[in-house]
């Protein structure tokens, strides 16, 4: 799955290079940092090349330039490079400018309490969700999944709500990614969306249950800043054997809309 996204994002890469606007060499640079995954340490240069689709030639300039600017760390021993510590800067520098951030957490973690499940934040990178913040129960099971994990888009509680809150013209285009990008599961796939978007029409929140994975059940909200901004999205969810469907869907589901309006308010009222 993985490979076929980023078969796609090539695509759309080869697209953007025909604008005389587009900095094809900085678009290069940054899909190279992309390439190294979660829980990964080291890659080399055939490994990178393999995955951008990049001439090994070109991919070799590239990081020997992210080297000497810090984005990348040579291993002398290896010969392979780890991302580097401006990396973790900018992620920093990114997520502590998102207000929401520290107004949602004590009201997250709260719920996380309450409801003995994750609770997390999210926001779309691609046809993905990415954990923004994530607070979890005391107890000793819970999803392995924190700051920087990613979802799915099309099957997750987070990603439904994504969906759902988007105006049309921006989720028709995304919706036609989605379609090439998951293949002949995409009529089940494109069915549960639009059912999320109608549970969120009339219920105000939105379903997965075990539609990611069969074992994780969730219901996702998503947040619509006042500002503008991005759009943004909470669930909350957890293991199947340890989740119960009609607490989840009566109790625990309208507990986060609630958590999602106090922080809305919270934020634009002051």
């Amino acid at each position: 799955m993985r490979r076929r996204e980023e078969a796609l994002v090539a695509d759309d890469l080869a697209d953007d290079e025909k604008d005389p606007r587009f900095v094809t060499a900085l678009a290069r640079g940054l899909e190279l940092l992309r390439a190294f995954r979660r829980n990964e340490s080291m890659l080399g240069n055939l490994e990178l090349a393999q995955r951008t689709g990049l001439p090994k030639p070109t991919v070799s300039r590239l990081t020997y330039t992210l080297s000497k600017l810090g984005y990348l760390a040579y291993d002398q021993n290896t010969g392979k490079y780890r991302l580097g510590t401006s990396v973790l800067a900018l992620g920093y520098a990114s997520l502590s400018g998102m207000g929401i951030r520290q107004v949602a957490r004590p009201l997250m973690q709260e719920l996380a309490d309450q409801t003995g499940l994750a609770v997390a934040l999210g926001g779309r990178d691609r046809l993905s969700m990415i954990y923004l913040e994530c607070c979890k129960a005391t107890g000793p099971i819970t999803l392995s999944l924190d700051v920087g994990s990613h979802i799915k888009l099309s099957t997750t509680g987070m990603g439904r709500a994504y969906l759902a809150a988007l105006p049309e013209a921006e989720r028709a285009p995304l919706m036609a990614k989605l379609e090439e990008h998951e293949g002949e599961r995409w009529p089940e796939i494109r069915d549960g969306i639009l059912q999320a978007i109608e549970d969120y029409r009339t219920r105000g929140y939105c379903r997965s249950i075990g539609a990611w994975k069969s074992e994780v059940h969730a219901v996702g909200v998503p947040f619509v800043p006042r500002d503008g901004s991005q759009v943004l999205a909470f669930n909350c969810g957890g293991p199947a054997f340890m989740v119960d469907l009609k607490k989840l869907e009566e109790e625990f589901a309208p507990k986060l809309v609630a958590m999602v309006r106090r922080i809305d308010a919270a934020l634009f009222n002051g």
